[in-house]
């Protein structure tokens, strides 16, 4: 026997009997990515107006007694319901479904069979998985690749066919009917039970579902093993696409200052002053790391350990430095970005003492980097231990002299 939900779709609420209520637990994601176990109650009633999940479409959310199910899912013949509070077998309750997430499935399901079946009377391509998603559908064919020209086949012949209105039927075969054998499908599950349900969009699908049913192709993308995933909306989808593209349109006309038609040539425009500008800028970076340089060569305080820090700058920066430097006589310290967080460091010098501070200045740093031929630089957390750096490289030299 199919559920009341898959007899009849467009149903709300209605009233039936709680046959077992068991205690169980639900595994859901928690707010910080990892899965969390809910205690609560597998509910059973005599029948359902809450979809279980399958066929590629998610369970529905609603109430039983203004208690909040959680999760739907089947079990053979029957459909586990699960809450976390107790009903009493053999109360009658009140079923209610969140109609909004139902009709959103029911329009998605319906398009997808819309698109499996014009994409194989157009091109022969099966389709061989679907995912109902929670922003966009994917539909996979098995094809390894489709043209922007079959995709907009496929879209104006599925549009053609809602216009058109068909009507979508639904009938219960005995699974020894003959007919079944002429149904397309990718096989009943092993638990199956009962008739077979059969979804017919008159003179277009004749399908295997169990979902419960009512086109803007969004692109197609590479899919696995010579596969080409089509991402697609329906229904009400559409128009919740079409104002978030109308409000982003609006923010965008406010930003660039010009009509909506206008929007690609000014982002172009936009691209292109900003390479000019990052070109200049590293064309200046430049030619300050060498005043830089300079200025350290000729300061009073040259020699021994030489450091710099400067919130703006990056590895070229400094290496460019190092390099005017060119010098194996100091130890040259030098790093960019946030004098208290996170930057880069450079550690430059005699190669033997380079190859032994390197690792401890990344430690000292709380970060991590590589080194050759009298240079180590990296990545570094704590911006704020430079003055133990310091401290450190100074001890080094020291300990050299000492042993000289």
């Amino acid at each position: 026997m199919a559920f009341r939900c898959q007899r009849d779709s467009y149903a709300r609420e209605f009233t039936t009997t709680v046959v077992s209520c068991l205690p169980g637990e639900l595994q859901i994601e928690g707010s910080n990515g990892k899965k969390d176990v809910l205690s609560g109650f597998h509910v059973v009633l005599e029948d359902t107006l809450l979809f279980p999940e399958g066929g590629g479409q998610p369970d529905d959310h609603g109430t039983i007694n203004d208690i909040s199910v959680l999760r739907v899912t089947r079990r053979g013949a029957q459909a586990d319901h699960f809450t976390q509070t107790p009903l009493a077998p053999g109360t009658k309750v009140q079923v209610r479904v969140d109609w909004e997430r139902r009709f959103d499935h029911m329009q998605q399901h319906s398009g997808q069979h819309l698109i499996t079946a014009v994409a194989d009377q157009l091109f022969g391509w099966k389709t061989t998985s679907w995912e109902l998603g929670r922003v966009r559908s994917v539909v996979e064919l098995d094809s390894p690749s489709v043209t922007a020209e079959q995709v907009a086949a496929i879209e104006q012949s599925v549009n053609e066919k809602i216009r058109a209105r068909l009507p979508v039927n639904v009938r219960e075969l005995s699974l020894d009917d003959p007919e079944v054998e002429q149904v397309r499908g990718r096989g009943l599950p092993d638990d199956h039970a009962g008739p077979v349900r059969v979804v017919t969009i008159e003179s277009v699908d004749a399908n295997m579902c169990c979902g419960t049913h009512v086109i803007k192709i969004l692109g197609i993308e590479k899919g696995k093993k010579n596969k080409t995933n089509l991402a697609f909306l329906a229904g009400n989808r559409v128009l919740k696409w079409l104002e978030r593209s109308h409000g982003s349109e609006k923010a965008l006309t406010t930003l660039l200052k010009c009509g909506a038609e206008d929007h690609v040539e000014a982002v172009k425009k936009l691209q292109n002053s900003t390479k000019l500008l990052q070109k200049n800028n590293l064309n200046l970076l430049r030619d300050l790391a060498v005043h830089v340089a300079h200025s350290l060569r000729n300061s009073p305080d040259w020699g021994g350990v030489v450091t710099l820090h400067r919130k703006e700058g990056d590895s070229e920066f400094m290496n460019i430095i190092a390099n005017e430097i060119g010098s194996e006589e100091i130890l040259l310290f030098l790093t960019v970005g946030d004098e208290k967080g996170a930057g880069l460091f450079l550690l430059a010098g005699p190669a033997e003492a380079v190859e032994t501070l390197g690792p401890r200045v990344a430690e000292v740093l709380e970060g991590k980097g590589a080194g050759k031929k009298g240079r180590f630089q990296g990545k570094a957390t704590r911006m704020s231990r430079r003055a133990e750096v310091q401290a450190l490289l100074q001890d080094y030299l020291s300990t050299q002299s000492a042993e000289e």
